[in-house]
Parts: structure tokens; sequence; C-alpha cells
């Protein structure tokens, strides 16, 4: 499996084929990890044609492909880096003191990015959440929208007529027999349709997580915002469904209104209560049925921390892959020791950082390579 930083960069490059016309979801990108595992990443061919049969469906695409490719994965190359690099043209002046044509000129900021590869917002992809100034904060957020926007898929029971498909459409089938005197003439083909997967998100507002509460909520927000099968939860003593109030077009106004919804808002913790809640409340509504769950928290529990696993089990049976996002998990001497994290891990599918936008892309990245009960 292509380690975290890679899987990174698969996903950015992912978004900027999508930006350029070209049909990359959550589903291309899955199928890319999954067929680079079987190729030697340190060969450019063999990443280039793995990438291009995963992502290109169109012979009109490949020129924009190779394009983007070579200025993705070989910043090297004489061609240019495209949105990558930002080149600003200045007035040149002769020695004589006269001024000249227009030239580009490249930045120290571009030239960064094209040794490195990385956009202008390096640095914030980067930063520790708990470090952003209020201007730093309101930059990350458009950003972390744009993470967000990307959900996991699941095929559905439902089929659809599909030129490419590979089931025939038995019904179809016959029905159009009946016109040549019940000789199956014309073969008719469908697959399976594909929605986004239900996504719940339970996040933890207590005084220990304030430094990353607002950074995360906004992420949670933009899950809200992404379309339909999203509840967002709120806990610190107690549970608090915030998905009506993440549901506004302007996330300052929607942190203020679930900020104001939440009357534990900074206080203690109460992880193994907040989960019985929700599992007794909402479980039994089949909420969690098939959804990827998302606890957010440093797992520090003020009771019972037995409690902590008895409900991290019950999640666990119910909901398609739980996911657990520890923004201490994200600096180099953390060890996973606080007792309520020691109890949830053995019920957790993925152990993902979220101190910083970088995390959160890998958050993304795991996200789309979900495929099957309980595999992250």
């Amino acid at each position: 499996m292509p380690d975290d930083s890679f899987a990174r960069r698969l996903v950015g490059f992912g978004r900027l084929l999508r930006d350029e016309g070209l049909d990359v979801g959550p589903d291309r990108i899955a199928g890319a990890m999954r067929g680079l595992d079987a190729v030697d990443l340190g060969r450019s061919d063999d990443v280039y044609w793995t990438l291009r049969q995963s992502f290109v469906s169109s012979a009109s695409d490949f020129e924009t492909f190779d394009r983007l490719f070579a200025a993705w994965f070989r910043p090297h190359d004489e061609q240019p880096l495209l949105q990558v690099v930002q080149l600003e043209p200045l007035l040149t002046q002769d020695d004589d003191g006269a001024t000249g044509s227009l030239e580009p000129v490249e930045t120290a900021a571009s030239r960064d990015a094209r040794l490195g590869g990385w956009s202008p917002d390096e640095l914030l992809r980067e930063k520790d959440f708990a470090e952003l100034t209020g201007e730093e904060l309101a930059r990350v957020r458009t950003l972390i929208a744009r993470i967000a926007a990307d959900r996991p898929i699941r095929r559905t029971r439902r089929r659809r007529r599909d030129l490419r498909g590979t089931m025939l459409d038995m019904r179809g089938l016959v029905r159009a027999s009946l016109a040549t005197g019940g000789e199956p003439l014309e073969r008719r083909f469908v697959s399976r349709t594909e929605q986004p997967r239900k996504l719940i998100a339970l996040c933890d507002v207590s005084g220990s997580m304030e430094p990353y509460s607002r950074a995360l909520l906004l992420f949670v927000h933009a899950l809200v915002r992404s379309g339909r099968g999203v509840e967002a939860f709120a806990f610190g003593t107690r549970l608090t469904r915030l998905s009506d109030e993440l549901s506004g077009r302007d996330p300052e106004r929607a942190l203020e209104q679930a900020a104001a919804r939440v009357v534990d808002w900074s206080g203690g913790t109460k992880i193994g209560a907040s989960l019985k809640a929700f599992n007794d409340a909402w479980g039994r509504r089949a909420v969690a049925s098939g959804a990827i769950v998302i606890m957010v928290s440093d797992g520090w529990e003020r009771e019972d921390t037995a409690r902590v696993a008895r409900e991290m089990a019950r999640l666990a049976r119910s909901a398609y892959a739980v996911i657990w996002v520890n923004p201490l998990k994200g600096h180099p001497d953390y060890q996973p020791l606080a007792g309520g994290m020691c109890a949830a891990l053995p019920f957790v599918d993925r152990f993902l950082p979220g101190h910083n936008l970088a995390s959160l892309e890998s958050l993304a990245g795991a996200l789309a390579g979900i495929e099957r009960r309980h595999a992250a």
C-alpha cells in the first residue's frame, strides 16, 4: 500500500485532473491505489501506466493526463507545472535603465513550488491547527472544504443500462426479443449504480480538544455540506446533535450556532456515556448501519474506560467502518496511553492524526480507500 505521503499526493493529482474536466472520483482513486500495490513505485513508467489506466476513460483525455502527470510527478522535467507554478509578469529593465518587454519572472514561492511539486499553501498544510492565527484559519477554511468534498462511494443494489457493463440485462433482453420472434439478437448490459456512503462524525469538544475543535468542526461542517447522508454530533459530558446547525452555507455562522447549541463546550469528557447515548438513541434507528463513523477525540476519558470498550464494540458491529482521528497522534512522541484511547483502539479500523491539513488529506484518502466492511 502506498505510504501516507504518496497517498496525499495521489489525492491531489486526482483533484487536479477533476479540475481539468476528467471524471475522477473517490472510486477511481481507490482503484488507482489498488493498482499501485502491484507495481514498483520507484519506476515512473509503472506508475504512469497504472494511473492512466485508472483515471483516463477517453482518448481525448490522453494529452491532458500526460501533461498533468509530468507536472505533478516529474517536477524537474522541462514542462511547466501549470496550476502548481505561479509566474508573475514583471517589467524588465536593460542595463541602461530602459524598460524592456514583459517577461514572466519566477517568484520565490513559485520556484519552491516547482522544485518540490507543492502548492503555495504548503506551509499551511503542515502547520498545526493549534498554532494557526485567525487569518490563517480563514485561509484554511477554503482548503478544508475542498478536502471534505470527496465522499466515499458505495455500490447499490440498483442497476442501470451501461454499454460497458458486464452483467446481462435479462429483463431487457427478453423484452427486446419479443420484437424478433423470441430470438435474443440484441444484448443489453447493466451495472450497479453508485452513491455516496453514509457518514457520521462524532466530534469531541471538551476542554482538552479546544485548540483543535474549531478547525475540525470546519471539516465536519464541510462534510455535512457535501450532500445527503451525513450526520454530525458533538460530545463532551453529553451528546448533542449538530446536523441542522452545521448545514448552513456560512461556516462562521454555523460554528456560532453549534457553539450555542452545545452546553458543555470546553468542559469535561465522558466518551463512554456519550457513545452509549448515541448507540441507544441513534443506533436503534439504524443511523450507523452501513455508515462510516469518524470519531474525533484525544481519547481522554474521565470515567469508566470499560464502558468505552463496550460502547465502541456496539458501534463497530453496526458501522461499516470506524475511523478514529486524534490530533495528538500528529506529534512524533505521542503514544496512545490515555485510558479511553486504549479501550477504543481494538474496535477502530483506522487510527489517524488530525492536527493539520495534511492529516485531513490522509483522512480523505483513507475514506476513499474503504471498500469492504471493517477495511481501511
